[in-house]
C-alpha cells in the first residue's frame, strides 16, 4: 500500500500540497535557494577552488551547499546542488564554467555526425550526483529518524538540455538552435530523443538515491513557436514523464508517492495543454494568474487536477521588506484559500517565477518567507 501519511517527516508540507492534500500553512521554497546569493555559499566556494563544478561533483560541498538557505529560513524543502547540464556533460560535451560566465560546451552538437554520436549516458559518470542525493538526505534525517524536510530532486528538460546543447552555452536568440529545428527537425528529434531517455534514466536513479520529489526544468519552453512547443517540448516532457517512478520503497519497506513537477518557463500559453501531463504539479512564471490557472486546472474537492507551484516575480526581492510582504500577500490572494477538507483539492506551492538573482539580499529572502508562512495561515483562518 502507498503511504500518503508521510509519518517520517517532521515537515511534511511540501509533499502534502503536491498531492493536493490540506496543509496548516502553503509551503515555500525557491529555485536557485542555494546559491551564489549566499555569502556562505561563496565561501563555500572558494574552498572548492572557486569552481562551479568543484561544488557540484563533490559530495561534501554539495551537501553543505544544499542545507545552507535550510540554516538561514524556515523553508519547506530542499532542492539538490547541482546543474541541469550534468547530462550533456556526461554525453562527453566538455562542460565548463568560466568566472562569472555562463556554461559552455566545447563541443556543441550541430550536424549530423555529432548528433549520432549522441547516446544515453553510463550513469556511473553522474556518480557524484546520487552520492549527493544519498549524503543529503543522511543530513537531513534528524535524530527520531524523521526527515527535517522533503528533498527535490531535477533535471533540464529535453528541450532545454538541447537549446545548451546546439548553442554551446546561453543565447540570446536560439538562432542555432531553431535553425537546426526548423532545418533539420530530424535532427532535433533525435536529440530530444536521447535527452528525454536520459534525463528519465538520471531522474529515476536520483529517486533510488533518496530524492522524494522530481522537478523538470523546462527553462526555455517558452522561447518556442506555438505548435513548435507541443511537438518539441511538451511531447518530449511527456515522454520523460512516462518512463518515471512515480512510488519508491523505502529501507522500512514502505511504498513513498514521488511527486513530478513540470516547470515551463513562459509556459502560460499552454497550460490547458501542461494540464494534460502525466505530473502531480505544474510550475507557473511570474506572467501567470494564479485564480484563473486554478480555476482552468487546480481541480476540485476528490476530483483530478494539478497542484501549482509559483509564481512571484524574483525581482520583487529587490523591494523593501515591507513591499515584499504586499507582493506575497497579493500572490496568496490571488490563488485564493486553499482545500482545507480531509481527502484532496487545490493547493499552492509558493515559489519564485523564475531562479533567485545572485544580488538578493539574504535579509530579503527572510522577509519573503515569513510573509508567505503568516499571511497563507490567515488565508487559513
Amino acid at each position: 500500500m502507498t503511504d500518503t501519511t508521510f509519518t517520517n517527516h517532521q515537515n511534511p508540507s511540501f509533499l502534502q500540497a503536491c498531492l493536493r492534500q490540506a496543509t496548516t500553512h502553503t509551503p515555500v521554497w525557491l529555485m536557485r535557494q542555494a546559491g551564489r546569493y549566499l555569502p556562505e555559499y561563496l565561501a563555500t566556494r572558494i574552498k572548492a577552488g572557486n569552481s562551479f563544478m568543484g561544488l557540484a561533483t563533490n559530495v561534501d560541498y554539495a551537501t553543505e551547499v544544499t542545507l545552507q538557505p535550510l540554516d538561514r529560513f524556515p523553508l519547506d524543502a530542499a532542492i539538490l546542488f547541482s546543474d541541469i547540464l550534468t547530462i550533456p556533460d556526461a554525453m562527453g560535451l566538455g562542460l565548463s564554467f568560466g568566472v562569472g560566465e555562463g556554461p559552455r560546451f566545447a563541443h556543441p552538437v550541430r550536424d549530423e555526425a555529432a548528433v549520432a554520436k549522441l547516446a544515453v549516458p553510463d550513469l556511473d559518470k553522474l556518480r557524484y550526483v546520487f552520492d549527493a542525493v544519498t549524503s543529503i538526505r543522511k543530513a537531513l534525517t534528524q535524530a527520531d529518524g524523521k526527515s527535517r524536510v522533503p528533498l527535490i530532486g531535477f533535471s533540464g528538460s529535453p528541450w532545454t538540455l538541447a537549446c545548451y546543447m546546439v548553442e554551446g552555452a546561453g543565447s540570446s536568440d536560439y538562432r542555432l538552435v531553431k535553425t537546426m529545428l526548423y532545418s533539420r527537425p530530424d535532427l532535433m528529434h533525435r536529440i530530444l530523443a536521447t535527452n528525454a531517455d536520459a534525463v528519465a534514466a538520471y531522474l529515476n536513479a536520483q529517486i533510488d538515491a533518496g530524492a522524494q520529489a522530481v522537478m523538470i526544468f523546462d527553462s526555455w519552453g517558452g522561447v518556442l513557436a506555438d505548435g513548435a512547443f507541443q511537438q518539441f517540448s511538451l511531447a518530449y516532457t511527456a515522454r520523460v514523464l512516462a518512463q518515471l517512478k512515480k512510488t519508491h520503497t523505502d529501507s522500512a519497506g514502505n511504498t513513498i508517492t514521488i511527486p513530478r513537477i513540470v516547470f515551463t518557463k513562459g509556459g502560460g500559453l499552454w497550460l490547458q495543454e501542461m494540464a494534460a501531463l502525466d505530473c502531480e504539479v505544474l510550475g507557473l512564471d511570474w506572467t501567470v494568474n494564479l485564480g484563473r490557472a486554478r480555476a482552468a486546472i487546480g481541480g476540485s474537492e476528490n476530483g483530478p487536477g494539478k497542484a501549482l507551484q509559483g509564481n512571484i516575480d524574483p525581482n520583487v526581492l529587490f523591494a523593501q521588506p515591507d513591499q515584499i510582504a504586499t507582493e506575497v500577500a497579493r500572490v496568496l490572494d490571488s490563488f485564493g484559500a486553499p482545500y482545507q477538507g480531509t481527502g484532496t483539492g487545490p493547493t499552492h506551492i509558493f515559489n519564485l517565477g523564475h531562479g533567485i538573482s545572485q544580488y538578493t539580499p539574504p535579509e530579503h529572502v527572510a522577509a519573503l518567507v515569513q510573509a508567505v508562512h503568516q499571511h497563507s495561515r490567515t488565508l487559513r483562518a
